[in-house]
């Protein structure tokens, strides 16, 4: 069971997420904050696996709540959605940093919500191709502080590891890159969860910061890589 907690500080956006999830068989929705501090103290007490977190909210934004949440060592577990009312730019690079696993803009589609609880929850990101590369962008732009366990740690990866950062740097998902590499699923999940064991960091959309940060991929780099190989 998916336990989730809900944090906008609209209640029809609460209601209606919370209403749809409930109805499925695998989620739970265990409470709502309209808050940031509300969210970190509501994250604490029911330790959910999933938080739909909003980033603009009055007595404690989403960024500086998700940040509390991934700091605390009984919620390790805990994976973040960021909401938002558009892909803004200014957000991406302080969500990720601040422990977010991906990104759904409000007026996402009933299914499409359904299915991105249930890849974070599986321990995947939800970042999409416009996302990754608008996240690549503003590292690039900002010349961001080094990523623990970036740059001289990659010493500690194997080349087919390496491959690994660099594909999910890309933004692909573990069956993508199992087509690409030509090894299964599950081999793939091995991998990226060594990667992140190595690296230091919290999760695989925090490897898309660590790849570039590391000077691994580049934007041009990163969109090459996910284009599927010419079959001969």
């Amino acid at each position: 069971m998916i336990g989730i907690l809900i944090v906008d500080d609209q209640s029809l956006i609460r209601a209606g997420f919370s209403a749809l999830l409930d109805a499925e068989d695998d989620m739970r929705v265990l409470g709502q904050a309209s808050n940031g501090i509300q969210a970190v103290a509501q994250a604490r007490a029911l330790k959910p696996d999933i938080v739909l977190m909003d980033i603009r909210m009055p007595q404690g934004d989403g960024i500086t709540a998700s940040e509390a949440i991934s700091d605390d060592e009984n919620l390790k577990h805990t994976r973040i959605i960021m909401l938002t009312t558009f892909e803004l730019d200014d957000y991406i690079l302080a969500s990720i940093r601040a422990g977010a696993s991906g990104f759904l803009v409000k007026d996402t589609e009933p299914e499409e919500l359904i299915h991105a609880v249930r890849t974070v929850a599986s321990g995947d990101s939800l970042l999409s191709p416009s996302v990754t590369r608008k996240l690549l962008a503003q590292v690039a732009a900002t010349r961001a502080p080094v990523v623990p366990g970036s740059h001289g740690a990659l010493d500690v990866l194997t080349e087919r590891e390496r491959e690994v950062l660099v594909l999910v740097g890309s933004g692909m998902s573990n069956a993508e890159i199992a087509e690409r590499l030509v090894i299964t699923p599950l081999t793939a999940k091995t991998h990226v969860s060594r990667v992140i064991g190595k690296m230091g960091v919290r999760d695989r959309a925090a490897l898309v910061v660590v790849a570039y940060e590391s000077g691994l991929i580049t934007p041009g780099s990163a969109l090459a890589a996910t284009r599927k190989p010419e079959r001969s």
